[in-house]
């Protein structure tokens, strides 16, 4: 029972940390990060006191847009403010109109969304304060991860024609502070957080089911979390039972100190006496 109490109260601890650093992460990052405009983004771009010149378009693979009085512009790679200023100044310099004030608005911002999906808390596409976040930054915009949850993910980056994966330990950020393993997200990039892996406890145990496995289980920790053998069963009854490479399930006879694996059954039979 002690030893279950300590994993439940060791994940719970490690929940609690992933909660802070993502939140922490994320009000640190939306101080830093700023609006840029990207290919794909619709702008409204307004004159004060002539709206006649308003246009509203979608930047264009080239990055340009069509601007009332002065054609196209390039706006990508810009801050809606420092567009503004660059189009106030082609107006000026060009005299049509003699103090421009201009605004520039993102209407929507598709060059800046990422997908988040598995198990977090409110999985779909978000849209990035920049060109780029760090994971955390990303997870806790989804709200977190759920219980359930692994301690890895799947990081998937979009750049062009080429696509690369690559898999996180998201444990050795939140419990080890590895911040070179919180690595940045950009625009058309998607992350996925997969189940955590599991192992089942059945037989002569107080609750037999479906538990959490932890790195470095061994076959008694999980019959702990189980809550115990029941006085009906024995220790030197408990059967592992693993898928192998061929398909096939492989029983043996388990000790209390071998480890457990995703998927494993561990079994406890009953007392012969």
């Amino acid at each position: 029972m002690e030893t279950a109490q300590r994993l439940t109260y060791a994940r719970a601890m490690a929940i609690l940390g992933c909660w802070i650093l993502l939140l922490v992460s994320a009000q640190a990052s939306a101080q830093s990060m700023r609006e840029v405009l990207g290919v794909g983004d619709t702008v409204r771009i307004s004159a004060f006191r002539y709206p006649d010149l308003t246009t509203e378009a979608r930047i264009s693979e080239e990055g340009k847009v069509n601007v009332a009085l002065v054609g196209e512009v390039t706006l990508a790679g810009m801050t809606p403010d420092q567009a503004a200023k660059y189009i106030a100044q082609l107006m000026k310099e060009r005299k049509y109109l003699v103090n421009p004030q201009i605004d520039v608005a993102v209407l929507e911002p598709r060059s800046r969304q990422v997908s988040v999906l598995g198990f977090v808390t409110r999985p779909g596409r978000y849209v990035l304060d920049g060109t780029a976040a760090r994971l955390t930054d990303v997870l806790a915009m989804a709200g977190g991860l759920v219980a359930a949850a692994s301690d890895k993910a799947v990081v998937t980056r979009n750049r062009g024609r080429e696509s690369e994966t690559l898999n996180i330990d998201l444990a050795s950020i939140i419990q080890q502070g590895d911040v070179s393993k919180d690595i940045e997200v950009r625009s058309g990039d998607s992350v996925f957080v997969p189940k955590a892996p599991v192992v089942y406890v059945y037989g002569e145990v107080t609750r037999g089911g479906a538990y959490r496995l932890e790195s470095g289980m061994t076959v008694m920790q999980a019959i702990s979390l189980a809550g115990g053998i029941t006085p009906r069963g024995s220790e030197r009854r408990v059967k592992l039972r693993r898928l192998g490479a061929d398909g096939k399930w492989k029983e043996t006879n388990a000790k209390p100190l071998d480890p457990v694996a995703a998927d494993d059954v561990v079994y406890v039979r009953e007392s012969l006496f």
